[in-house]
């Protein structure tokens, strides 16, 4: 009997450790490079020859990250948040949004209307299909269960899709305003998502019913220009970022380092409700709470996307943290960035964060050690500058 015992307890302890190398692994993050723009002090440079804009599939179940693919050929551009590529929670597709494509003889960026569809299976990763919609996306999230696709739009429309497989089919095109949408996120139950209407200001708030999703009619009260949207995985907590009078079409390079605002928002009840608004430095480009909702960090290009003339002109932005409790959140403290830095993401341990270094070309790793934010100095290396980044839905 004991022998029969000690037995039961060794498979036991090996089915244990599989499970948790399993849970472990399962810690993928995608990141969408542009290969095309790059920003020489301030001002937007289009060289030839050029990288390719490329997907990398990170894996963040270890310290530090690793790059464990790279998908060239992708369509991309660095205008819009960073928000605009997604994965599976089962980590087997990527959907990459915001392409582009420049001329280089009429020197015009053309912004192209399709979903990029990329087999994260396959050996090695490949795009395998591209669905047209008609409108350039600026945003996706992808719901909990792996199932559908929220895409949003420049013409203020949400797109929803169906996933089954490796196959997207357009269910719902949903109209939530006249002009450009920007982040768009599930809940953490996918029950519901947040999208933030860039240029007609405040938040959405979207049921989720199955593959119905609706419009419910709620506003979220935001700063101008609100950007991206993260939520936590308790159900307690979204953040937005807002972007401020330079997210506005023909202010860019005309404010000098002006500050702006994060928004939290307690989505734990309906209707969901800003409960307050955060100063951070200027354009705070991306920004994420850790899936336990005790942390929010902010990368903020504080200047650093300025022309050397404008007086706002900073070499590098910051990366900001803050904690949160029940109370709000709270400045813990801030750590120098990069150069007019694009998406942040936290991994799943809620310590690790990744930061896209665009003119740098790499991804920068930051971590939270004794409650505080620091640069690890550890960094991932790419060919081109990162513009988008997600984890897998939270």
């Amino acid at each position: 009997m004991n022998h029969i015992r000690r037995s039961l307890q060794v498979l036991f302890v090996m089915f244990a450790c599989l499970f948790v190398g399993h849970a472990a692994a399962a810690d993928l993050i995608v990141s969408a490079q542009d290969g095309k723009f790059v920003r020489v002090e301030g001002r937007a440079t289009y060289p030839s020859p050029a990288p390719s804009d490329s997907l990398v599939l990170i894996d963040a179940s270890q310290f530090p990250p690793v790059v464990k693919a790279t998908v060239e050929g992708i369509d991309h551009t660095i205008q819009g948040p960073p928000q605009a590529v997604a994965i599976t929670p089962d980590g087997k597709l990527a959907v990459v949004a915001a392409p582009s494509h420049y001329d280089y003889g009429a020197k015009i960026e053309t912004l192209e209307t399709f979903l990029q569809v990329v087999d994260l299976e396959s050996s090695p990763p490949r795009l395998i299909k591209k669905v047209e919609l008609g409108v350039h996306i600026n945003g996706l999230s992808i719901n909990p269960e792996g199932t559908l696709l929220l895409a949003a739009a420049l013409d203020g429309t949400v797109k929803v899709l169906s996933i089954t497989g490796k196959d997207l089919s357009l269910l719902d095109s949903i109209k939530i305003g006249e002009k450009r949408l920007s982040g768009v996120t599930f809940t953490h139950d996918g029950k519901a998502a947040i999208v933030a209407m860039r240029d007609e200001q405040g938040a959405a708030a979207l049921s989720v019913e199955g593959t119905s999703v609706k419009d419910t009619g709620e506003r979220i009260s935001t700063g101008v220009s609100p950007y991206c949207v993260d939520v936590d995985s308790n159900g307690r907590w979204a953040v937005i970022s807002n972007a401020g009078l330079a997210g506005k079409p023909g202010n860019f390079g005309k404010i000098a380092g002006d500050a702006d605002t994060i928004t939290l928002v307690d989505v734990s009840r309906r209707p969901f409700r800003a409960v307050q608004h955060l100063t951070v430095p200027a354009i705070p480009e991306g920004v994420a709470i850790s899936p336990d909702g005790r942390w929010i960090v902010v990368q903020a290009m504080d200047g650093s996307q300025l022309t050397p003339d404008n007086p706002g002109r900073h070499p590098r932005g910051k990366v900001i943290l803050f904690s949160v409790d029940n109370n709000g959140a709270h400045k813990v403290n801030e750590v120098p960035g990069g150069e007019a830095a694009q998406g942040i993401v936290f991994a799943k341990d809620n310590r690790t964060v990744l930061v896209q270094f665009d003119v740098e070309k790499e991804l920068a790793i930051y971590a939270i050690r004794g409650g505080r934010l620091v640069d690890t100095a550890k960094r991932l290396k790419l060919s081109a500058g990162p513009v988008s980044i997600r984890s897998m839905p939270r």
